[in-house]
């Protein structure tokens, strides 16, 4: 692309590809009560929201917050992700005594593997767990968590939000359909380098994924 106004454009046939993307990160699980959640760090303070919503409805016990401070988080969360995510559950009603925190984590691995932990020095061996993320990084964490803790049953949860709806919260198209591609990017390539178990892309998807990538939808895809 020529220009970073053009950059911005995303077409109706893009959207309409970015949709299949964003459909198929969804694991559409139901939530149910599970043993102990963990709110993985981000941008979205969505997370935390959710994981307060979830708590009230009785859904787990324990809820762990996860995640340091990142290169495109530290202007919005500049005491850490988890740290954030803690403040806006207990205004939100949520107990601390509810509240676990790991503040090291810089990438979904360590937050399942860190978190476990955590839990461990609380006494706490779930059998089962909620995992609540970003709406389109459903499937990369549940891939992620299968493969660093397949011990536990994995549920996992999101701010349900239509596309358009996270399209209008973010305020940035663009932006929003280079970060479905760059999760896409990793659920496909993870399992390769151990971090994650396979996932099945299905045709279309994939086709949306390889057209997206050669229109420009790339700033988030792994550093080679």
């Amino acid at each position: 692309m020529t220009s970073d106004a053009a950059q911005r454009t995303v077409t109706d046939e893009q959207r309409r590809q970015a949709l299949l993307i964003w459909d198929y990160h969804q694991m559409r699980h139901q939530p149910r009560p599970c043993d102990a959640a963990i709110g993985l760090g981000s941008h979205d303070l969505g997370v935390a929201d959710v994981a307060s919503d979830l708590y009230h409805a009785g859904m787990f016990p324990t809820l762990v917050f996860s995640g340091a401070t990142s290169r495109t988080t530290a202007a919005r969360f500049p005491r850490g992700e988890a740290v954030h995510y803690r403040e806006r559950a207990l205004e939100r009603g949520v107990p601390d005594e509810a509240i676990l925190l790991e503040t090291r984590a810089g990438n979904t691995g360590q937050n399942v593997t860190l978190s476990r932990q955590v839990l461990a020095e609380a006494g706490i061996e779930p059998r089962s767990v909620l995992l609540i993320s970003k709406p389109y990084m459903e499937r990369r964490a549940y891939a992620t968590a299968r493969q660093v803790w397949p011990e536990v049953e994995v549920v996992c949860a999101s701010e349900p939000l239509e596309f358009d709806d996270y399209l209008k919260a973010i305020g940035d198209d663009k932006l929003v359909v280079d970060m479905l591609v760059g999760d896409l990017q990793r659920v496909i390539e993870y399992p390769k380098l151990g971090f994650a178990i396979e996932q099945d892309v299905p045709g279309d998807v994939h086709d949306a994924y390889e057209s997206l990538l050669r229109a420009g939808f790339d700033s988030r895809l792994l550093s080679t």
